[in-house]
């Protein structure tokens, strides 16, 4: 980095420099989210609220470290591999470094970095999921409170500012980590410590999203299903099932996704720089001084997103009083439509603007590179406006004021459960059908602009004519995240929303005698129980929505962003002379009418099915279970339920979880590791069909789902409709809907991004 620079509109700047500057902006972006929790743990907030959101806490640190030690454990079985692999079979450090690098460790201190770069990525995904949830565990209550202010705005505020506090520390500590490595480590370490970092963030999230996928959902569907049952109210304290239905929205709506986006994030980073490094970082001199100034240009681009969704929701904020302070009701989704489409244009923006400051003057070989830096910007804006665009497209079918979600609603109360459950899967494949098209015409574009000269010359000329159209994908799911805060924070929004209503009610704050005349006194305030219950349930709507969005933006990103990290993978094999012989190219040996190729698609879609399944028979199995319980201990001539039975049923849920897990990860590890012994080309066809096959079956069942909840909500909240036969119809749609949405879907992203990440690693171990 200290020998790359830049002319920054005519004046030189160093590669270093830019870094640092990026470990400042990450440092301060990281400092926001840490200021935004104290700010929110201030705010005003009833004991009754205030002791249920601790209960909550409770049940949420007893969940999360069982699941830290679950994860040290499986932990070993990837060290094993990596220790195989850099230790004996392609050896790192003691003069095993690059070409032309001098060795700076010892051969076992370079394998310890590499597992410590692993460890560091597992730590980051459970310390920001720890993190996110300690701060939606605080703004759940005081979200419950603020709404009885009768403020609409007020109450919308504290979940959104509990959002971007998750966001910002999320994306600036994954920043932070990333320029470290790049920085720090020893020249000849930081390609296979960027792989380590990797895997192990892919591993944090794989467990944290699949196991708090299955947990909250046996926890939720337990809990809806007593209310047919036993006809109890929405979060009755009679029902032993309601706390675990709180730590399940944390655990499968907080940790899961932060785990996630962190580990989205870091792993597009790693394919990129690994393309770099595969296309480039091998060549000629001038091949190398490109790459790595690629390298910075792309990680000053992130830290110039951290900026860019911090002053865009200073904006955002400031709009949105101008528009609705002091109202009583308005749409609760249009503020957090302002925020993602104000960032979305600002961060294009600054995208073109800081593209020509650093990449406007390049050269290359002696000649300049006078399209490079539009073309490169294009082509990462196309991925950030995907992350605007998609989420409306979603919201078409998700969204309680979308016309499919009605006719959810319609059908429902002239069909029952059956028309409803019909129209959802209606729902769900049209949602697939657009978002698909959707990504397919961004990728296109993207391809369409890969093919100018500037780009193309770059690459090296034995894949020059699909080299450049790959990093154009590799870049647009760059763009995908170039709003990563605020994606992150539009999707955390919906956990604190769904538990302030929670809390409202457990908090039996209605029966604390002489209430109204304390919340006068203490507070200022003039109590309206009734709509107070009215703004949290449609701001529940709200964030029903919008975690609907973020889960095809998240899946997007993960098999547009595999497409890249496949490519690594087939510049190993072609540089093997058993698989790709004299006088062959790699393009011949991968041909769709290859056997291996076509078998491994199949492999790879069958291999997703199994996936669903598999997920969601931990769910049934789970939710039967705690079913039995709750139906044989509920007691409804008590007020609430035993703390000890409502902590059985958190405990019930931990254990399905993990058995779950530990059954799905053990297959996509086995799978992973063994199926490149089998062919490398069948694997490469395989990681294809996980990816391709996973982004509609993940599409399909994110939005069925979330167009099945929203339905209910429309039956509750606009219709006040509880307690009817068209409520129990919608209920049970919901619970078809619930691990659709939250368990199986969303665990697609992280499993087809491990695949394919410990899949480089094992067809190295192949190939070696």
């Amino acid at each position: 980095n200290d020998k790359i620079g830049f002319s920054v509109f005519g004046k030189p700047i160093m590669g270093a420099t830019l870094m640092y500057a990026g470990l400042v902006v990450s440092l301060v972006g990281a400092l926001f989210g840490v200021i935004q929790y104290i700010q929110v743990d201030a705010l005003p907030v009833h004991p009754s609220m205030r002791n249920v959101s601790n209960i909550i806490w409770e049940t949420c640190k007893s969940y999360l470290a069982q699941q830290g030690k679950f994860l040290a454990l499986l932990w070993f079985l990837i060290a094993g591999a990596m220790i195989v692999y850099f230790g004996f079979l392609n050896p790192i450090g003691g003069g095993h470094g690059a070409e032309g690098a001098a060795p700076q460790t010892s051969h076992a201190m370079a394998v310890g970095i590499v597992l410590l770069c692993s460890i560091l990525g597992i730590l980051g995904s459970y310390s920001v999921a720890w993190f996110g949830i300690r701060i939606n565990t605080r703004a759940n209550s005081r979200t419950a409170f603020a709404s009885l202010r009768g403020d609409a705005l007020k109450t919308l505020a504290i979940p959104l500012q509990s959002g971007m506090s998750i966001g910002m520390l999320l994306v600036s500590v994954e920043l932070f980590f990333m320029i470290g490595i790049m920085m720090f480590i020893p020249s000849e370490l930081v390609g296979a410590s960027f792989i380590g970092f990797a895997i192990g963030e892919s591993l944090g999230a794989t467990v944290l999203r699949i196991c708090g996928g299955i947990f909250t959902k046996i926890a939720d569907i337990g809990s809806d299903l007593m209310k047919i049952v036993f006809k109890l109210p929405e979060d009755d304290p009679k029902n032993p099932g309601v706390i675990a239905d709180c730590t399940g929205d944390n655990a499968g709506d907080s940790v899961g996704p932060t785990a996630d986006g962190f580990e989205t994030y870091g792993v597009t980073g790693v394919a990129l720089i690994a393309f770099l490094a595969y296309a480039l970082g091998g060549g000629s001199a001038d091949q190398k001084t490109m790459c790595m100034q690629l390298i910075v240009w792309l990680f000053s681009m992130r830290a110039l997103m951290i900026v860019c969704s911090l002053v865009s929701y200073y904006i955002t904020e400031a709009w949105s009083k101008a528009s609705f302070s002091g109202k009583k009701e308005f749409d609760e989704e249009a503020p957090l439509t302002r925020l993602v489409i104000v960032t979305s244009i600002i961060s294009i923006v600054a995208t073109f603007f800081a593209s020509h400051a650093l990449l406007g003057t390049l050269a290359y070989t002696g000649s300049e590179l006078k399209d490079l830096w539009w073309i490169l910007a294009s082509i990462i804006s196309l991925g950030t406006a995907a992350g605007a665009l998609i989420p409306e497209f979603t919201k078409v079918f998700t969204s309680t004021g979308s016309k499919h979600v009605n006719e959810v609603t319609n059908a429902s109360a002239q069909g029952g459960a059956s028309l409803n459950i019909l129209s959802g899967f209606v729902a769900g494949n049209f949602s697939a059908f657009w978002t698909g098209l959707l990504i397919l015409v961004l990728m296109a574009a993207g391809w369409k602009l890969s093919g100018n000269d500037d780009l193309t010359r770059l690459m090296p000329d034995a894949y020059r004519d699909f080299a450049a159209p790959i990093f154009a994908f590799g870049l647009i799911a760059f763009g995908f995240l170039g709003m990563g805060p605020v994606t992150i924070a539009v999707d955390s929004f919906g956990p604190v929303t769904d538990n302030a209503q929670s809390v409202f009610e457990l908090s039996r704050i209605e029966a604390v005698p002489n209430i109204k005349e304390e919340l006068k006194r203490d507070y200022g305030i003039h109590a309206d129980f009734e709509h107070a219950k009215h703004l949290l349930e449609k701001g529940d709507g709200a964030g029903n929505t919008f975690k609907a969005t973020a889960k095809p933006v998240l899946i997007g990103t993960a098999v547009v962003g595999a497409t890249t990290m496949i490519f690594g993978i087939i510049l190993a094999l072609s540089k093997n002379k058993m698989i790709v012989p004299e006088g062959k190219n790699i393009e011949s040996i991968l041909s769709i009418v290859r056997p291996e190729i076509l078998l491994g698609l199949l492999m790879g879609g069958a291999v997703v099915y199994w996936f669903t399944g598999a997920s969601t028979q931990a769910v049934v199995t789970g939710a039967y279970s705690a079913v039995v319980f709750i139906k044989k201990n509920i007691n409804l001539d008590k007020a609430e339920a035993s703390i000890q039975d409502s902590k059985e049923v958190v405990k019930i849920c931990t254990i399905y979880a993990q058995r779950g897990m530990w059954y799905i990860f053990l297959a996509v590890f086995c799978l992973s590791l063994g199926l490149p012994f089998f062919s490398p080309v069948f694997f490469i066809g395989y990681l294809i069909g996980i990816a391709f096959f996973g982004l509609f079956q993940a599409i399909f069942m994110a939005n069925a789902g979330g167009a099945w909840d929203n339905a209910k909500k429309i039956v509750e909240v606009d219709m006040r409709a509880k307690g009817t036969e068209l409520h129990a119809a919608t209920v049970v749609g919901d619970t078809v809907g619930d691990p659709f949405k939250d368990t199986s879907s969303v665990s697609l992203n992280p499993v087809i991004k491990f695949t394919t990440l410990f899949g480089l690693l094992s067809v190295e171990i192949v190939l070696t």
